[in-house]
């Protein structure tokens, strides 16, 4: 199963009015308190709901900078792979080379079909039987190269790409609106969808003028 788990974060909406507000050494304070899906939060002014707005539509990015969010994701190789291109976010996965423990594998609910008029994506449903059996096949294969003493940084090689790995992915406000900007699109894959979802629904319970603010720009 695909998962993106909250850890952790620093900051408020109004953390990002104040470093904004900093360069005229001036502070706001905030309105009261606001709890939205379990997490409490400032509200804000009007003035500085529209200040996030402004800084948000006309790229005045760093104020965002001074959020920060961690999550715990799983899902398999072939996603990490394409979410691990994201370089302003930090990432410490899993590694087997140190570890040998027995892997999981993905297997989506339903195989899409090629697309017919894009090099990428994917269309309609396609019928290929009982494929998990590969995946036991290279199970079988590794854990006989493990049996016979090879180190786990060789035998992981004959794995596949459905292995599942884990990962801590940390970032700020921003980094994470860039890649969710990217992720959450409808003709991006929709495994890394997956995670990209779970993550944005997150920030926007954390950070619920900026993020949409970012997201609407």
């Amino acid at each position: 199963m695909i998962t993106a788990t909250y850890i952790d974060h620093m900051g408020t909406d109004l953390s990002v009015v104040n470093a904004a507000r900093v360069s005229f050494n001036k502070k706001r304070e905030a309105l009261g308190t606001v709890t939205v899906n379990g997490h409490t939060t400032q509200s804000l002014h009007y003035s500085d709901t529209k200040l996030i707005k402004y800084l948000a539509s006309h790229r005045h990015i760093s104020p965002f900078g001074h959020c920060f969010a961690s999550f715990h994701v799983k899902a398999p190789v072939f996603v990490a792979r394409q979410l691990v291109k994201h370089k302003f976010l930090r990432w410490n996965e899993v590694s087997r080379r140190y570890c040998d423990y027995e892997p999981e594998f993905y297997v989506p609910d339903e195989w899409r079909g090629r697309s017919a008029d894009k090099k990428q994506g994917s269309e309609g449903v396609v019928d290929v039987g009982d494929w998990g059996d590969t995946n036991w096949a290279c199970l079988i294969a590794y854990n006989d190269l493990l049996e016979r003493g090879v180190a786990p940084e060789q035998a992981r090689m004959v794995l596949p790409q459905s292995t599942m790995t884990e990962w801590y992915w940390s970032g700020s406000l921003d980094a994470f609106a860039d890649m969710c900007h990217l992720r959450c699109a409808p003709d991006t894959q929709a495994e890394t969808q997956k995670v990209a979802w779970a993550i944005s629904l997150k920030m926007e319970d954390l950070f619920p003028v900026s993020w949409r603010a970012l997201r609407d720009e």
